[in-house]
């Protein structure tokens, strides 16, 4: 499972999509959530999963890279599903005591399940086809104004950037903990609830160490790179917007208004 997970992950390409300006492709995601909360309806989500799908295909992603990245959140979504279903009012179409199934709960479970699925997949682009050091110049770039208001935009995009790269650092870290662990005979799969929770203790108390082992590296690098913020800093990599970033930002809109007046209209 925890190989599954795909989060702050880069894959290297030269694609569309890899090529547009990280500061647009952080817009057009926010586009893209405001596209899919904008509908209330199945057909209204529509257009966000064509969205989806167009980038994905422009992206060359692989497909079976955007399964991956929705098979950790299958049992939330199974689990929030079961409690729309039982526990929103509306029609009633079955009753057994206490449970009841509502039109309006099954209504309700399909929109939520196809809208987490298709933000999971969609926003996941935006870390598959951006380097860490690209989206951490973008954040600064798009948030730069607050400067003025002595808001630490550097420091801050730096902390970003650094928790989307120790994010796949620290799954490894926690796949060959457990796999440690489970060598010198440790049962993690089977028992109730408790006892699973119990077999973690062995993996998350290592992993804390590990964890503040590598930030103490890291700092330690940092300071012998003399590093000091974000005053005077230059970049290796300017970031430069093209005719195809704002191309990309229209497309995006285009997208936004078919999924609201689709959902006003049908």
């Amino acid at each position: 499972m925890l190989k599954d997970i795909t989060i702050g992950q880069f894959f290297p390409g030269e694609s569309i999509l890899h090529r547009l300006d990280a500061r647009f492709k952080i817009i057009i995601t926010a586009i893209f959530i405001a596209m899919l909360f904008s509908a209330d309806s199945v057909i209204g989500l529509v257009p966000g999963i064509l969205f989806t799908a167009l980038c994905y295909a422009l992206s060359k992603i692989p497909f079976r890279l955007m399964l991956k990245s929705l098979k950790p959140i299958i049992p939330i979504i199974l689990f929030t599903s079961v409690l729309n279903i039982f526990f929103l009012d509306g029609v009633v179409l079955f009753r057994l005591g206490f449970i009841k199934i509502t039109y309006d709960g099954i209504e309700f479970t399909i929109i939520m399940m196809i809208r987490i699925a298709t933000l999971i997949a969609g926003t996941s682009l935006l870390t598959y086809t951006t380097s860490p050091i690209s989206l951490t110049d973008a954040v600064e770039s798009l948030l730069s104004p607050f400067k003025k208001l002595k808001f630490p935009v550097h420091e801050l995009s730096m902390m970003m950037s650094i928790a989307l790269r120790f994010i796949p650092t620290l799954i490894e870290e926690t796949d060959k903990i457990m796999s440690a662990q489970k060598a010198r005979g440790a049962d993690m799969e089977s028992g109730g609830l408790l006892h699973r929770a119990k077999a973690l203790v062995p993996i998350l108390i290592p992993l804390f160490v590990s964890a503040f082992s590598r930030a103490m590296e890291l700092a330690l690098a940092m300071e012998c790179r003399c590093y000091q913020g974000g005053e005077g800093r230059t970049r290796l990599k300017e970031l430069h917007s093209r005719g195809s970033d704002y191309l990309a930002i229209c497309v995006s809109l285009l997208f936004l208004n078919a999924a609201i007046l689709t959902d006003l209209l049908l």
